[in-house]
């Protein structure tokens, strides 16, 4: 994913007038109530592919997005654009928000996959139909941009999302084992990094470290840190009272994630959450120059203040092997153990 095309594109938004003007169904202030449940999913059921990023392109992605899902035990639909390209976009805004909306207002399609992530998914959010989707309550599951859409429907709705693999992700017996606990199961799932020793002395892969000691109960927000950042000052970012935040991100130097960290601190997010969890920041090694700051040196200056309990190194973001997380969802976390449960059932019963 390339964040500085990302940052452009989201600078675009700013010229885009009259199509870009919020609808009149978007609220300026953000809910803060009582989540609202998507209907549960079963296999057999309707699902469909969506692209509201950037563009896929290699042909070849789609069907293997589409077999994914069928090897899930889905029938599949494929959105009216998913293979439309307008440069780096999967189609013009109107057509991407279309399809999204075409889909929470078709009752047969019981939820909604993302293909994949990329860039571009800010651009849709006035365009997306909050009212539909408040009376049509589904399952939508995406990572990386789609951050986007999961906190603009949070924010605008109550809807519980999924933060999660994308259709063309990995999708391998980890990932397919949590989606089968999450969906079809419906169970409390704990997220705990699988720990894989190999044949070192000790284990070196997924370990997490604590920044602050602690145990905390409270409903979980937040994704890609770069997409949670560009839409700062928006009406589609929560409300961060008293929630536990989680941040991922890649292909960022570090000063980058420190500059938008201390934007999440001039917004005053970190005066607000009450528990903090940092996945992966994969390829976010510094460039060169005279010197760096750590990731684990920045977490340290902006979360060890707060005197949370927080922990990095959660299995979240760009990783083959990824959690589930249901933004929206109470959970519990033990940042000394470096692992969070959820606490309620998620689906309507």
């Amino acid at each position: 994913m390339n964040k500085r095309t990302f940052i452009k594109a989201l600078g675009l938004t700013a010229g885009l007038s009259p199509m870009m003007a919020l609808k009149s169904d978007v609220i300026a202030s953000t809910i803060d109530s009582k989540a609202l449940l998507p209907k549960p999913l079963k296999r057999g059921d309707l699902v469909g592919l969506v692209s509201p990023s950037s563009a896929t392109n290699d042909e070849i992605l789609f069907q293997f997005a589409q077999e994914t899902l069928e090897a899930l035990g889905f029938q599949v639909l494929r959105g009216k654009h998913l293979t439309d390209r307008y440069g780096h976009l999967a189609g013009r805004d109107e057509d991407r928000a279309g399809d999204i909306n075409a889909m929470f207002a078709n009752e047969d399609i019981k939820a909604i996959i993302c293909i994949r992530g990329g860039s571009g998914a800010a651009r849709i959010l006035p365009l997306l139909d909050y009212k539909t989707i408040r009376k049509n309550p589904k399952p939508i599951l995406g990572y990386s941009d789609i951050t986007a859409i999961h906190n603009a429907i949070y924010a605008q709705t109550g809807l519980i999302t999924f933060h999660g693999p994308n259709g063309t992700g990995s999708w391998n017996s980890f990932n397919v084992n949590q989606f089968e606990q999450m969906f079809f199961d419906q169970k409390l799932v704990r997220f705990e990094n699988e720990q894989e020793k190999g044949d070192d002395l000790i284990v070196k892969k997924n370990r997490i470290q604590t920044i602050t000691s602690g145990t905390v109960e409270g409903t979980i927000v937040g994704g890609n840190l770069t997409v949670l950042t560009g839409i700062a000052g928006s009406p589609y970012l929560p409300d961060f009272k008293d929630k536990i935040l989680f941040l991922e991100d890649v292909g960022e130097d570090p000063y980058r994630v420190d500059r938008m960290m201390s934007t999440l601190m001039l917004m005053g997010v970190f005066d607000k959450i009450k528990g903090f969890i940092f996945g992966q920041c994969s390829d976010c090694e510094p460039s060169g120059g005279y010197g760096s700051l750590t990731i684990w040196q920045i977490l340290e200056d902006y979360i060890k203040p707060l005197d949370i309990p927080a922990y990095r190194g959660a299995m979240i973001g760009h990783v083959s092997k990824q959690f589930i997380v249901p933004i929206g969802a109470n959970v519990k976390m033990d940042a000394d153990r470096g692992v969070f449960e959820m606490t309620e059932g998620i689906f309507q019963s």
